[in-house]
């Protein structure tokens, strides 16, 4: 009888690992999807963001169908984001058979840092350039005596806060992430300071 007990037993809860696990990865996938969803404002895809959020928290490295079936996606699909974030240097393969797995590449911000500077500096920089010519014009009609239509300093105010705009910027593009876990933790303090001062002004 204890012999059936037990064995009853161990059916009964042989499967309370797979059902943690499965609980673990609803979660994690969680994760990936709302990652992909920020991911997709610095100008990536929504599937760069879910496969490197996959991989990056995973403890051991995955291939790619390991990844597809994660995320319930096709494997080309899951094949052509890996291609492209080996490309970006955010992700890299261990080893180098054909279907060699991939770990996350953490040191990210450079990539980051390159959307930035050509796509928000690019934006931000137009602005100021339209600016300042707005305010040549208004000024040259001031100095002709010919009617000025626009408020000239609500203009250099913009202009300023451009600038200002500009100089952050300039500063998010200039960080660099430091390696290792207590530098890490340092630069993060201090990332975290700068964005308390920057709420603090606004």
């Amino acid at each position: 009888m204890s012999r059936r007990r037990s064995a009853s037993t161990e059916e009964v809860e042989a499967p309370a690992a797979p059902v943690a696990a499965d609980r673990q990865t609803r979660r994690v996938v969680q994760v990936c999807d709302a990652s992909g969803r920020f991911i997709e404002y610095w100008g990536f895809k929504a599937i760069h963001g879910r496969v490197w959020t996959l991989v990056a928290l995973r403890a051991a490295p995955l291939s790619q169908t390991e990844i597809a079936t994660t995320l319930g996606v096709s494997r080309s699909l899951v094949s052509g984001a890996v291609a492209e974030l080996v490309d970006y240097g955010l992700l890299r393969a261990v080893g180098t058979h054909r279907n060699a797995p991939y770990e996350a590449v953490m040191d990210f911000w450079p990539t980051i840092a390159d959307v930035l500077r050509t796509r928000e500096w690019m934006l931000l920089e137009g602005a100021r350039v339209a600016l300042e010519g707005a305010i040549d014009e208004a000024e040259y009609a001031q100095a002709t005596d010919e009617p000025v239509l626009y408020d000239v300093e609500r203009m250099r105010l913009l202009l300023a806060l451009t600038e200002v705009g500009q100089s952050l910027l300039r500063i998010l593009i200039g960080m660099r992430m430091p390696r290792g876990g207590e530098r890490f933790a340092t630069w993060l303090k201090n990332a975290s300071g700068l964005v308390g001062k920057l709420r603090r002004l606004v």
